[in-house]
């Protein structure tokens, strides 16, 4: 089926929303044509030869070893909150940053320090909450990462935690809720750090966040899933552009009278003949597989995650959960009048004759415009004819080979982990990863202890020490029917080699084989990773938020030694008091494996 097969006519029909923008979105600008252009750098300090980061390069200078101290501080201050809003027109309870969902964008250049100050306003209920910062190695600073009972304790109601972490990395994120699924709920928002880029370009659109939404609460979906003979596969409602696309409110279920209202508004993307764009491609969804493609364009790629790539030519980018890729688009199709559909879709992979539809209306749009096209008017474009996904597979590795090299080194120990689906004694269906259902003690982050020589830990906290080995390869095995995006926190890994069954000892060009932060392991299939550690307690889990709080969770010490040696804040222990207060005269009921 191609990538708009079997959508409604009725979603494409025009271009002009019903509902305004901050009935859909809030305080947020994304996705509207009055969203600003992204600059090459920001220009507010030193430029050194010219740029923010001096001579270095993305293609002569080693980021992980080499990258600039700018001295410069980007501050923010981040008010969680509930409110009510209609993205794709169904309205609904979410969760906001500073009033907009999707959040406000962080923006820095390579080497400078990000400060944000995260309030937790939610109230109504109330609940705890963290903020991860996909992507950030956090290199001498662990205890930023944003992960409960793993890095900190939650933030508690009416309380604040300041995060301050490094820019060492540079190209397109985002950040996220860490606690439960929240972020399904609305606790997103994208980041860009500006960096040196061999391939050029004339304009930057900045961020194109796509995401798979869902009408419930995330604390009703886990709920539901988690209950005695719950059914682990989530289906969500819709998939979003930029926090848009329209609904139809007439395949409500019957005797739901939540206020829906349809052709709520698409976002939208203006291109100038002849340039070429940048488009900042984040998936930020909960569960869903994106496959993004613009009619009649051909894209560029030029990094995937944080990692600046060889550039490549294709029609059709695959973005698990967590994934980014940038990628270039020149406006060469059509003249100044023309209009085409963006599009995403959520793909079920049809390798699988069995594999269910993963969204009741998978297929998102948006519409970019050139210089003079009518902005009111839909496009007439026609889809790529691209058959939905075989596998749910990212490109292969053969063809995404990073712009530095850096070799493999020796592995000096190698783990096997396990992927498993499994039913307990509740009949509540669960994940083992390497044969334990992870679930967090938010009251004492595993890092934490470890900074006072605590090793010895839960077994249902699942934690792996790996001590001072200085290269770790992981191989996982999916003995289940569905793909999972593999996320490691704190490093970019190499991934050797992903397919079918078990590995074979196939390695994917060992001279400089491609790296990222997440990594798609296909259904029943392998995925073969490895890191330098850096020290810290760093989280390895799939980002499927609905599988990690079934457990899909794990943790790895490593350098236990030099943790125990690190001066920790003193705000992070009083984060825990705080939360230890709350919990004390407040009955917090964690409902999942709680990250």
């Amino acid at each position: 089926m191609g990538i708009l097969g079997g959508l409604v006519t009725d979603l494409l029909s025009g271009a002009v929303g019903k509902l305004s923008k901050q009935r859909t979105n809030g305080a947020s600008r994304l996705g509207t044509l009055v969203s600003p252009l992204l600059a090459f750098f920001l220009t507010n300090n030193p430029l050194p030869h010219g740029y923010p980061w001096g001579e270095l390069t993305d293609w002569g200078t080693n980021a992980y070893k080499d990258w600039p101290r700018t001295g410069v501080i980007r501050t923010y201050d981040f008010s969680l909150s509930r409110g009510v809003i209609s993205p794709d027109g169904y309205q609904r309870d979410v969760l906001l940053v500073n009033g907009a969902f999707p959040g406000p964008l962080i923006e820095a250049n390579w080497g400078d320090k990000i400060i944000v100050t995260v309030h937790n306003n939610i109230t109504a209920p109330e609940e705890g909450t963290v903020v991860h910062w996909h992507g950030f190695l956090q290199e001498g600073t662990p205890w930023e990462d944003g992960a409960p009972g793993v890095t900190q304790c939650p933030i508690a109601p009416g309380k604040s935690f300041t995060y301050e972490f490094m820019a060492s990395l540079y190209g397109s994120t985002w950040y996220h809720a860490h606690y439960s699924a929240q972020y399904s709920g609305g606790v997103v928002g994208p980041m860009v750090i500006y960096g040196p880029s061999k391939s050029k370009y004339d304009i930057d659109l900045g961020p194109v966040m796509l995401s798979d939404w869902y009408h419930k609460s995330y604390n009703d979906i886990v709920k539901e899933m988690l209950a005695p003979n719950g059914s682990p596969r989530v289906v969500s409602d819709n998939n979003l552009i930029n926090g848009k696309m329209n609904f139809d409110c007439s395949t409500k279920a019957a005797g739901d009278n939540t206020p829906c209202v349809n052709n709520a508004g698409i976002s939208k993307f203006r291109f100038k003949k002849g340039k070429t764009h940048r488009l900042r491609l984040i998936n930020a969804g909960a569960e869903g597989v994106q496959r993004f493609t613009i009619d009649g364009h051909n894209f560029t790629v030029i990094a995937n995650d944080f990692v600046p790539v060889k550039p490549y030519t294709t029609n059709v980018v695959t973005l698990g959960v967590g994934q980014r890729a940038d990628v270039l688009v020149t406006a060469n199709v059509g003249d100044k009048n023309s209009a085409f559909w963006m599009r995403s879709n959520l793909t079920g992979c049809a390798g699988n004759p069995n594999t269910p539809p993963p969204a009741k209306q998978p297929f998102a749009v948006a519409a970019v415009y050139y210089d003079n096209a009518d902005t009111t008017k839909a496009p007439t474009s026609s889809a790529w004819n691209i058959p939905d996904a075989v596998r749910c597979t990212n490109d292969d590795l053969a063809v995404t080979e990073p712009l530095y090299p850096m070799p493999l080194p020796e592995a000096t120990f190698t783990k096997t982990m396990d992927i498993a689906i499994f039913k307990n004694a509740s009949n509540v269906t669960l994940w083992k990863f390497d044969d334990v259902s992870m679930r967090a003690n938010y009251d004492n982050p595993v890092l934490l202890l470890a900074n006072q020589g605590n090793f010895s830990y839960s077994t249902e906290w699942n934690v792996r020490n790996f001590y001072s080995n200085t290269s770790v390869r992981i191989i996982v095995n999916n003995n289940s029917p569905t793909a999972h995006p593999m996320h490691l926190h704190g490093h970019n890994f190499y991934v050797l080699h992903e397919g079918a069954g078990a590995w074979d000892g196939t390695i994917v060009r060992a001279s400089n084989p491609q790296r990222r932060d997440v990594q798609l392991v296909r259904p029943n299939g392998h995925l073969v990773l490895q890191f330098d550690p850096q020290p810290g307690v760093w989280a390895f889990h799939c980002h499927v938020a609905w599988h990690a709080s079934g457990g899909f969770f794990s943790t790895f010490v490593v350098y236990p030694e030099k943790v125990k040696q690190m001066y920790v804040p003193a705000t992070v222990r009083q984060t825990c008091r705080e939360w230890r207060a709350y919990t004390s005269t407040n009955v917090v009921d964690q409902i999942d494996s709680g990250t």
